[in-house]
């Protein structure tokens, strides 16, 4: 590029510069009349403070229990249920019992099976004494109706509990 286009592109930006901060400065007049009102008004009065109540500090008396903040050692309850953790894990414990659903029983050479769908919809079919759910649940029995199931989860304690949950047939 020659010097004297060069020349010419600068004093060209150089002038939309200049005319671009020139529109900038504007008449201030009207916003100095704004100024001016807003002097002229009464001042207000601030409201004051509210008052700060003092602080009562509380003794806590339980030091001598156990914190219940602080996890408790997992053998405070060796008597009671405990999840199998050598036992083989069956095809049904990979889904929540919650995604699985009864779709009807089937009796089989003398066994009473139930059917249970996951839900990619494949039908699996349940004994009494099978493991379905993530709660190591077992199969108890299998009626018309319903699979009851017995899960066995944290007491939030450091131990465990039984709790029953059912399958029904859906409709």
């Amino acid at each position: 590029m020659s010097q004297a286009r060069m020349r010419t592109i600068c004093t060209v930006v150089g002038l939309a510069g200049t005319l671009l901060l020139g529109a900038c400065s504007g008449d201030l007049d009207e916003l100095r009349v704004d100024i001016e009102k807003a002097k002229q008004r009464p001042g207000g009065r601030i409201k004051s403070l509210p008052e700060v109540k003092p602080y009562l500090s509380h003794e806590y008396e339980m030091a001598d229990h156990r914190s219940p903040f602080l996890q408790s050692l997992a053998g405070e309850n060796p008597s009671g249920p405990r999840p199998d953790i050598q036992r083989a894990r069956e095809y049904l414990e990979q889904y929540s019992l919650d995604t699985l659903k009864m779709v009807g029983t089937l009796r089989l050479g003398g066994a009473y099976y139930g059917l249970v769908q996951t839900r990619d919809g494949l039908i699996h079919r349940v004994l009494a004494g099978n493991h379905v759910g993530q709660n190591d649940g077992r199969v108890m029995s299998i009626g018309d109706a319903r699979i009851a199931v017995i899960e066995i989860v944290p007491d939030g304690l450091g131990g465990y509990l039984e709790r029953p949950a059912a399958l029904a047939l859906s409709e």
